[in-house]
C-alpha cells in the first residue's frame, strides 16, 4: 500500500507527469477544494491518467485544515481491490432499493471498508441503516456535504448523488475510531408534539422558544453548522443518540437529522473538550502500538469555534494522515446501526508493517482554560440535574398529595378566599373549581360555625396548626362531617395563606355511634345491656349512698324459655322475647331501667325512693303480665317468670353483693316451680354456701372413694327367688356425713360431675354382678342401674355402657338401665336413637317411676322398653285403696299386653306383697323383702340362702 498527499493542484499535476505516476494496483483518489472548476479539472486529468482509478471529488465552501484551499489523496492498494459506484438523482424516500443497488455493485464477501459520499443529506442515515454488513470486521463510513457543495465522480458532477467506494481483501485490516464526544447539558425536555424529523413542541411549548432561550440568535443564524456543534441528544436503550439540529421553521418547529417520537426526552449537548482530548490520546496510543499503512480523517465542518483548535491539534499529531471535511460523519459497524461522530479516523493496512514505520506522535495540549470550562459545565449540569430531579420529585409528591388525595384539600389567601381546590373537593362537595375559586371560604360553612372557623383560621396564620371537626353542607344540601386541619403556607419566611385538609368522617362517626350502641345496648330488644345497666346501677347506688336512700333491683328469668327456642327456632324466640319486653315495660314505674343481662335473663333497676313494698307489687305485676298468653304465628305460647329482689342497704352495700343476692332469690323462686317472686333472705345465702361447699366436696368424692353402692334385691313374686338387684348410690363425706342422693344428684347434674359418677356406678355395678354370677353359677342374675336424664343425653353414654360391659365381661341382657318417663321424652328424637343403639346392644330398658309422669301410652308403645317399674305411690295403699289397686292392675295388664314385665317398687308390708301376687305382678322390691344393703350383705340373698 502506498499513499500520496497533495496540498496544491500543481503537486497532483506533477505526479501525473513524473515517474511516480505509474502507480501499481488499485487506485483511490480523493479531491477537495473550494473552487469547483479546479476540482472538475483535477478529476478529469486524474481520470485520463489513471483510467481504472476510483475518484471522488468535493467542491464548495469547506474549511480544510491547514493553510490551503486544495487537498488531494492518492492511495494505491497492492493486495486489495477497490470498487465504486456513482449514482445521481437518488430518491431518499426509498432507501431500501438504493441500499440493494449499492450492495450488489460494491459489497463483496471480503469487503472491509465502505465509504459513502452524498450531497443529499436526508439520504445518508436511512441508507446507512439499510446497507448490509458482509462480515463482522466490515465498517461503513458515510459523509454528507453541506448545502451548495458539489459532488464529483470520474464521470463528472453528480446532483443529489451518492458515491460508494469499497475496499476488499483477505489481508486488508481496517480500524475505525469515531467516539461519541457530545456531553448532555441542562435539563431534559419532553417531546410533546412531533412528526418524523420535526419537533413541534417541547414540554407543551413551541420548540423554537427553547433554541432562542438556551442557544441564542447566533446559534440560529449559523444553522445547520452550529447544529452539529450543539445538537440534541436522546437516550435510547442506555445510550445517547445524536440529533443534529438542521433548521428552524417559521411555525416554531425544529428539524433534526433523525427520527424523534412523542414521549421521548431530549437534551442539549456540546462538544466536551476533556472527552475530545481523551479520545485523541487513546487513538495516538493505539496507533503507536499498532502501526498503519495509511490513515484518513473524515471530520465534520461544523467543528468550528473552540473545537477547531482541538481538531487541528489532533490532525497535526498524525502528520501523514489525510483529512477530508464533511458536513456530517456517520459510522456503522457490527456494534451499531448508525451513529453520528464528530470525526472518523480510518486506518488501513495491508500485510505487515515494520516497526520502523511506527509513527512518533506528539499529542498537543488542550487550549488553556478549555478543560476547566468543560469541567465547570459538566459539574454545573449534573448539579442542575440533581436539583431538577429533586424539584420534580417534590412537585410529584405535592401533586400526588394534592391531586390524588382522597381527602378534600384546598388553599386560601390571607383573606380566606379559595386559591386552589383538589379534585376530591369538587367530587365530595359537588362544586366545580370554576365556581368556587376566589370566593370566600366562609360562604360554604353553616352560619353558626363562622366564628369558630374564623378563630381557627387566624390561629393557623399565626403559625399554629389547627385541628377540629366541622360539618359542611354539600352543594346538594347533604351535611357531611369532616376532621379539618389548617396549616399556614409560608413562602420566603412570610405567611401567604393556609392549606386546609378535610377528612370525611361521616361514615366513621356513624360507625362509632353504632359500635357505641352495640357496646351498650342489646340489638334484639333495644334494652341496655349488662355493661350499660351496671353503669346506671353504679351511678344510682352512689347517689343513694349520698342521700341515704334505698335502691331496689330485681333479676328476672323466664322459665323454660329454651323450650320456645327449641320448638319454633331462635328467630321466632327473639320475636316473642320482644313482645314480652314491651309488655313488661307497660307495668314498670316511670324512671325504672330494664336491661337484658343475657339470653332470657333481665335486670331491673327501680327509681330512687322506691320502697320494698312498691317494688314487690311491681314484681308481682310483672309475673302476671309475663304469664299471659303470647301469640306468635297464630299460636299461643305460655311463658312464666321467676323474679328475685334485693334492696340496698338491707341486702347488700355494693353492686356485686346486691346482684348476687338478687340472683339467689331468683333461683329460689325458680326452684319453687317458677312463676313467682321472692325477696332475698339470709337463709338463701346459707343454702348457697352449703351448696357451694357440697359442690367442692363432690368434685373429690370419686377419687377419695367416698361414694359407694348399696344393692336392693328384686324378687320373683310367685317363687321368692332373687332375679336381680338394683344399684343405689350413696355418699359418705367426713364433714357432711351421709348425704342423700336427692341432695347431691341434682348438684352433680348441674356441675357435669354426673357423667363421671355415672360411669363409676355402671362399672362398679356390672363388675359386682359378674362376681355374683360366677359365685352362684346363676348367669341370669341381672342388675338395674338408674340413669340420670343429663347422663343419658350425653353423646358418649352408649360408649360408657359398652366399656362397662367389656371391662366386667357381663352379658348385655343382664344389664337393665332405669330411665324415668320424663328423661326419655325430654329430647325424643335423640332419645329414640340412643334407645335403638342400646336395644341392638341387648341392654334392657326399664321405665322407672311409671305412673308418676306423663304415662303416655302412645309414646310407651314406641319406646323399646322391656320392664315397667310401678311407682311406690301406687303401692303404698294398694291393700286398702280400691282405686290404687285398680290402677296397679291396669298397669300390669297393660304391660303384659305390650310384652313388658312389671316390677312393683316400695313394697313395705306382706299384705302389699300378697295383693301383688293376686294381681299377677311379676316382680317386687322393697323393705318387706330386703332393704338396700352393702354388697357383702346382699350376697346371701342372691345365693338363695335367705
Amino acid at each position: 500500500m502506498r499513499s500520496l498527499r497533495c496540498r496544491h493542484a500543481e503537486e497532483l499535476y506533477r505526479l501525473v507527469e513524473d515517474d511516480f505516476s505509474a502507480l501499481p494496483g488499485s487506485l483511490f483518489i480523493q479531491v477537495a477544494a473550494d473552487d469547483e472548476e479546479q476540482v472538475r479539472h483535477t478529476v478529469e486529468l486524474a481520470a485520463r491518467r489513471w483510467p481504472s482509478a476510483h475518484l471522488v471529488g468535493v467542491a464548495g465552501s469547506l474549511p480544510i485544515i491547514g493553510e490551503t484551499t486544495f487537498l488531494a489523496s492518492v492511495m494505491s492498494m497492492a493486495q486489495s481491490s477497490v470498487s465504486s459506484l456513482a449514482l445521481s438523482a437518488v430518491d431518499s424516500a426509498h432507501p431500501t432499493e438504493l441500499a440493494a443497488q449499492i450492495a450488489e455493485a460494491v459489497i463483496h464477501e471480503e469487503t472491509a471498508l465502505l465509504l459513502l459520499f452524498t450531497d443529499c443529506r436526508a439520504a445518508l442515515l436511512p441508507l446507512l441503516r439499510h446497507l448490509p454488513l458482509a462480515n463482522e470486521r466490515m465498517t461503513i463510513v458515510g459523509c454528507t456535504l453541506p448545502d451548495g457543495c458539489a459532488l464529483f465522480s470520474r464521470d463528472g458532477r453528480l446532483d443529489k448523488g451518492v458515491v460508494a467506494v469499497s475496499f476488499s481483501g483477505a489481508s486488508l485490516r481496517v480500524r475505525c475510531f469515531s467516539p461519541f464526544l457530545w456531553e448532555p447539558v441542562g435539563l431534559a425536555f419532553l417531546v410533546t408534539k412531533s412528526s418524523d424529523q420535526q419537533i413541534g413542541e417541547l414540554d407543551g411549548q413551541k420548540a423554537s422558544l427553547y433554541l432562542e432561550r438556551y442557544l441564542g440568535k447566533e446559534f440560529i443564524d449559523r444553522l445547520p453548522f452550529s447544529g452539529m456543534e450543539f445538537p440534541f441528544v436522546v437516550e435510547r436503550n442506555g445510550y445517547y443518540d445524536c440529533l443534529p439540529i438542521i433548521g428552524m421553521g417559521e411555525n416554531g418547529t425544529i428539524t433534526v437529522n433523525g427520527h424523534v417520537s412523542e414521549g421521548e426526552k431530549v437534551r442539549f449537548a456540546y462538544m466536551h473538550a476533556p472527552s475530545f482530548y481523551s479520545s485523541m490520546h487513546d487513538l495516538t496510543i493505539q496507533t503507536a502500538k499498532q502501526p498503519v499503512g495509511d490513515m484518513i480523517f473524515y471530520y465534520s465542518t461544523a467543528l468550528e469555534g473552540y473545537t477547531r483548535p482541538m481538531l487541528e491539534g489532533m490532525v497535526s499529531a498524525f502528520g501523514k494522515a489525510t483529512s477530508f471535511p464533511a458536513m456530517e460523519v456517520m459510522v456503522k459497524d457490527a456494534y451499531t446501526t448508525g451513529r453520528l461522530g464528530a470525526f472518523a479516523a480510518v486506518s488501513l493496512m495491508e500485510g505487515a508493517v515494520s516497526t520502523q514505520d511506527r509513527p512518533t506522535l506528539d499529542i498537543p495540549q488542550p487550549p488553556e482554560g478549555i478543560t476547566t470550562l468543560a469541567q465547570l459545565m459538566s459539574t454545573s449540569s449534573r448539579d442542575m440535574e440533581r436539583l431538577h430531579a429533586r424539584l420534580q420529585m417534590s412537585e410529584q409528591r405535592y401533586k400526588s398529595l394534592f391531586e390524588h388525595n382522597t381527602d378534600i384539600v384546598y388553599s386560601t389567601d390571607l383573606h380566606g378566599h379559595f386559591t386552589s381546590v383538589n379534585p376530591a373537593f369538587e367530587r365530595v362537595l359537588g362544586y366545580r373549581k370554576e365556581e368556587i375559586l376566589y370566593t370566600n371560604s366562609l360562604k360554604y360553612v353553616h352560619s353558626s360555625d363562622i366564628p369558630r372557623v374564623t378563630r381557627y383560621f387566624y390561629r393557623a396564620l399565626r403559625g399554629n396548626v389547627q385541628t377540629y371537626d366541622l360539618e359542611i353542607p354539600t352543594k346538594s344540601g347533604e351535611r357531611l362531617l369532616f376532621q379539618m386541619k389548617n396549616i399556614p403556607i409560608i413562602v420566603d419566611g412570610k405567611k401567604v395563606g393556609i392549606y386546609g385538609i378535610g377528612h370525611n368522617i361521616t361514615e366513621q362517626k356513624k360507625a362509632e355511634e353504632k359500635i357505641s350502641y352495640l357496646a351498650y345496648y342489646d340489638p334484639d330488644t333495644n334494652l341496655p345491656n349488662r355493661t350499660k345497666w351496671m353503669e346506671l346501677f353504679s351511678k344510682q347506688l352512689k347517689r343513694a349512698k349520698q342521700k341515704q336512700q334505698k335502691v331496689v333491683i330485681a333479676l328476672i328469668d323466664l322459665d323454660r324459655f329454651k323450650w320456645i327456642n327449641d320448638s319454633v327456632g331462635h328467630y321466632a324466640g327473639d320475636d316473642i322475647l320482644r313482645q314480652l319486653v314491651e309488655r313488661m315495660k307497660r307495668v314498670l314505674p316511670a324512671g325504672a331501667q330494664l336491661g337484658r343481662f343475657h339470653g332470657d335473663k333481665f335486670c331491673l333497676l327501680f327509681p330512687l325512693k322506691t320502697s320494698a313494698g312498691a317494688a314487690t307489687e311491681t314484681a308481682l305485676q310483672l309475673v302476671r303480665e309475663v304469664s299471659k298468653p303470647t301469640v306468635y304465628s297464630q299460636k299461643e305460647f305460655f311463658i312464666t317468670a321467676s323474679i328475685g329482689l334485693a334492696v340496698f342497704p338491707d341486702d347488700g352495700a355494693d353492686e356485686h353483693t346486691l346482684l348476687r343476692h338478687a340472683d339467689m332469690a331468683m333461683n329460689s323462686a325458680k326452684k319453687s316451680g317458677g312463676n313467682r317472686m321472692e325477696r332475698y333472705c339470709a337463709q338463701m345465702n346459707e343454702e348457697a354456701v352449703h351448696r357451694l361447699e357440697m359442690d367442692s366436696y363432690l368434685r373429690k368424692a370419686v377419687e377419695k372413694n367416698e361414694l359407694f353402692l348399696c344393692y336392693q334385691p328384686i324378687v320373683n313374686v310367685r317363687t321368692g327367688a332373687v332375679i336381680a338387684t338394683e344399684a343405689l348410690i350413696r355418699w359418705r363425706n367426713p364433714q357432711l356425713g351421709l348425704v342423700r342422693p336427692d341432695e347431691f344428684i341434682p348438684l352433680a347434674e348441674e356441675t357435669g360431675w354426673i357423667h363421671e359418677i355415672g360411669r363409676w356406678v355402671l362399672q362398679t355395678a356390672c363388675q359386682q354382678t359378674k362376681r355374683w354370677q360366677e359365685m352362684t353359677g346363676n348367669d341370669k342374675l341381672a342388675i338395674f342401674v338408674n340413669v340420670s336424664a343429663v347422663q343419658f343425653q350425653h353423646e358418649r353414654f352408649v360408649d360408657d355402657v359398652k366399656r362397662a360391659l367389656k371391662q366386667s365381661n357381663l352379658s348385655p341382657s343382664c344389664l337393665h338401665l332405669e330411665l324415668t318417663e320424663h328423661s326419655m321424652l325430654r329430647h325424643l328424637s335423640s332419645t329414640m336413637r340412643t334407645l335403638d343403639e342400646l336395644r341392638r346392644l341387648g341392654v334392657g330398658i326399664a321405665v322407672d317411676d311409671f305412673g308418676s309422669g306423663y304415662s303416655s301410652f302412645h309414646y310407651l308403645k314406641q319406646l323399646p322398653a322391656t320392664i315397667l317399674k310401678i311407682d311406690r305411690a301406687f303401692i303404698e295403699h294398694l291393700h286398702a285403696n280400691a282405686s290404687d289397686a285398680a290402677i296397679v292392675s291396669a298397669m300390669i295388664t297393660m304391660g303384659r299386653g305390650l310384652g313388658l314385665e312389671t316390677v312393683a317398687e316400695g313394697v313395705e308390708t306382706l299384705e302389699q306383697l300378697e295383693r301383688l301376687r293376686d294381681l299377677q305382678c311379676s316382680y317386687a322390691q322393697g323393705y318387706a323383702l330386703c332393704p338396700p344393703l352393702m354388697a357383702e350383705e346382699v350376697t346371701p340373698y342372691v345365693a338363695g340362702q335367705q
